[in-house]
């Protein structure tokens, strides 16, 4: 909805500290005119590197990207998920 990059950073590092391990970060599209207009349009190079960054901090799945929902890839997460366990 148009958080900055050190807002979304700050959140990442509370849902580490709170033991989440698969994470998930897309860009938000505006379905129709009634709806919120989209503040800025993320680069996928910025999605790249939260993505690299998700993985130091140590979630153990990470999937960003401008297309990405929570249910993306959603085989590969579970599997993260029972890797992990």
């Amino acid at each position: 909805l148009g958080e900055e990059r050190d807002e979304v950073l700050a959140v990442m590092e509370d849902l580490r500290e709170r033991g989440v391990e698969i994470l998930t970060l897309g860009q938000y599209l505006r379905p129709s005119d009634w709806h919120l207009a989209v503040e800025r349009y993320v680069h996928p190079d910025e999605f790249t590197e939260l993505a690299e960054l998700g993985r130091s901090l140590g979630f153990h799945h990470v999937e960003a990207g401008p297309l990405v929902r929570s249910s993306y890839r959603a085989d590969r997460q579970a599997a993260a998920a029972a890797r992990h366990a």
